[in-house]
């Protein structure tokens, strides 16, 4: 069975609510949306105090090619424009809508009824994708219009599927394949097409076979999709992990893209809200969200508006247990610590973990044993060790030189270390500060 070649780890799976089918979250008394909810540059808020929207109406333009719209999921009137804390910890700008009924704009299709046929053309499609404000569903965000218009000079010869959902706890992927299969399929034909390909793939890992069986099925009514199952290895989620195995191509270093070896890598989330937007004319603003921890009365996966605060979600599975440690936006790998519960759910939001005591302690970090266990298991072939070294001690044009923008900030080497040592939150350090540094350099040119 195939995987990428280079590095992962095995950590345990922890998949508490894949069992649990996808309930629909109450609506939230307020909604508040973030204006960053994607990389690139912030979307613009075009509504103001005391404007009145509806479910899909459209309060944030995007603020460049590489950004995003976004579209209240209720309906009410606008609070303020103002500042929230959001995942990050930084308060940043947001449109604050107080909840007054569910009323919809009329020209989202809200029938059960699914719709294959797609008689746009490639750049119509790519047009409906951008005006709908999607982007990435497996957390990176990268806007999906973006990734379906190549630069010059490359040309896409497949469509990738992330379904591999390889982060523990999360399920949000696996229910969304088993429950609407058919949307999913034909989100990915109406990508292919945009990407103007024959060929489309979708990865799912071989915990999952009750989702490789269902799609396997359907996909033979999709002419050009395969299934490709999976070995079960963190990360093989990352873009480049994940063309590695399905196709057994490497992308080389930045700044190479999955475009450059010839893929096109969408999350099995955003196919779906690609079908939604361009068959139904609903745009992005709400998600299924995993909910899960073993302290958790009941880990569960929500459909959920934008918007809507974390403490919603926990308070519907159950609520948070006395003996809660921390409360992770995202999983155990790749997620942060959140500052308070109040955080909404926005675009990224995968899910929320709930870790106890024992499992939030850190253990106390030793010196290293240089036993090169973070080498072995780094997926971009990095020298973890090394970087974290060269962060801690702020040599940052050392730190440049040793590629630390190749990371993917996977979290496989603090995870093998046997020392405890912090290596991710030194290598994230140095990223982002040779990241400003770059950009700072390019700025002046």
């Amino acid at each position: 069975m195939k995987t990428f070649r280079i590095g992962g780890v095995h950590p345990a799976e922890n998949k508490l609510s894949a069992g649990k089918a996808i309930e629909i979250l109450a609506l939230p008394k307020q909604a508040v949306f973030p204006l960053s909810q994607h990389i690139g540059a912030p979307a613009t808020a075009i509504v103001k105090k005391g404007d009145v929207v509806k479910v899909g109406t459209k309060i944030a333009e995007a603020g460049g090619f590489v950004s995003a719209s976004i579209f209240s999921s209720v309906s009410g009137k606008v609070n303020k424009v103002d500042a929230v804390v959001d995942a990050s910890g930084y308060r940043k700008p947001a449109i604050f809508i107080d909840v007054e009924g569910d009323e919809w704009e009329e020209s989202i299709d809200r029938s059960p009824v699914l719709v294959r046929e797609c008689n746009l053309t490639p750049e119509e499609i790519v047009a409906k994708v951008k005006n709908a404000g999607i982007v990435g569903m497996g957390g990176a965000c990268f806007p999906t219009h973006v990734k379906l218009s190549p630069p010059p000079g490359c040309k896409a010869e497949c469509v990738i599927i992330n379904a591999v959902e390889c982060e523990p706890y999360l399920t949000a992927d696996h229910r969304l394949m088993l429950e609407k299969a058919d949307e999913v399929l034909v989100g990915v034909s109406i990508l292919m097409k945009a990407a103007k390909v024959t060929k489309g793939y979708i990865g799912i890992e071989n915990n999952k076979p009750d989702a490789i069986k269902l799609m396997a099925q359907k996909a033979i009514q999709y002419p050009g999709i395969e299934i490709v199952p999976l070995q079960v290895k963190y990360p093989q989620g990352g873009e480049k992990q994940l063309i590695d195995a399905v196709i057994g191509r490497q992308v080389p270093a930045p700044p190479a893209i999955p475009i450059n070896v010839g893929a096109v890598v969408q999350n099995v989330g955003t196919a779906f809200a690609v079908y939604e937007a361009v068959q139904k004319n609903k745009p992005l603003f709400e998600r299924i969200v995993t909910v899960t921890g073993k302290s958790l009365k009941s880990p569960s996966n929500f459909l959920t508006r934008m918007g809507t605060p974390m403490s919603q979600l926990i308070d519907a599975a159950g609520g948070l247990p006395e003996n809660t440690g921390k409360v992770i936006g995202g999983g155990p790998m790749m997620g942060k610590a959140l500052v308070n519960t109040e955080v909404p759910i926005c675009k990224g939001s995968s899910g929320v973990l709930i870790m106890n005591d024992k499992e939030a302690a850190r253990a106390e970090a030793q010196p290293c044993i240089r036993c090169a266990k973070c080498v072995s298991v780094c997926p971009m072939g990095l020298e973890p060790f090394l970087l974290a070294t060269l962060s801690a001690h702020k040599d940052w044009e050392r730190v440049e030189k040793e590629d630390v923008m190749s990371c993917i900030e996977c979290g496989s080497c603090q995870f093998t270390c046997p020392s405890h040592r912090h290596l991710l939150d030194y290598i994230r350090l140095g990223k982002g500060t040779v990241g400003g540094i770059i950009r700072a350099r390019n700025a002046k040119k």
